[in-house]
């Protein structure tokens, strides 16, 4: 009896986001507080995490890479 060999799929695999690979993201209250680099990026090449008060103003900007984020509702 054979058995093929299937590759673990992670969840969290599939969710990761490149970390600082774009200028622009719009967030949602479920995103909150905002972190740059948020949840779910790949932070092997990121910078240190800091905390974004976007919802103060309805945008923010991260001091460290420039990405601006804007939040949704």
């Amino acid at each position: 009896m054979t058995s093929a060999a299937v590759a673990p799929t992670s969840p969290a695999a599939a969710k990761t986001i490149p970390a600082n690979a774009e200028n622009r993201y719009d967030v949602s209250a479920a995103d909150l507080p905002l972190s740059c680099p948020m949840p779910g990026m790949s932070l092997w090449n990121s910078h240190p995490k800091v905390y974004l008060p976007v919802e103060a103003t309805g945008s923010a900007k991260c001091p460290y890479c420039g990405a601006v984020y804007t939040l949704k509702s």
